[in-house]
């Protein structure tokens, strides 16, 4: 008999909806203080998780859940850059995501 394995579960800060880690992007506030988007998810530092869709990033920069979940003050400059990071690391991530599904 085959044991499952545990999966770890997040909640997205946009969507307050539950999921699997691996379908989340993390966006990690470093011990020096920069925001930034973790693909690893194994960087240093306090972490906060998104779906991996740009209209919810939006929301989460409306909403101003970053500064929330990160606990510290996120300036406009730092999201215009996460903004322009995530839309490029957006297809990267869906790509990946859609490798794990097949196999």
């Amino acid at each position: 008999m085959v044991k499952q394995r545990k999966v770890p579960l997040r909640k997205c800060v946009a969507s307050q909806e539950m999921m699997p880690k691996k379908e989340l992007i993390r966006v990690v506030r470093t011990p020096e203080g920069e925001v930034m988007i973790d693909l690893t998810g194994k960087k240093s530092g306090r972490g906060a998780y998104i779906c991996g869709k740009l209209e919810y990033f939006k929301l989460a920069q409306k909403t101003r859940a970053f500064d929330r979940a990160l606990k510290c003050q996120v300036s406009p400059e730092i999201y215009a850059q996460l903004i322009r990071d995530f839309a490029s690391v957006e297809d990267e991530f869906l790509a990946a995501k859609d490798r794990e599904e097949d196999e």
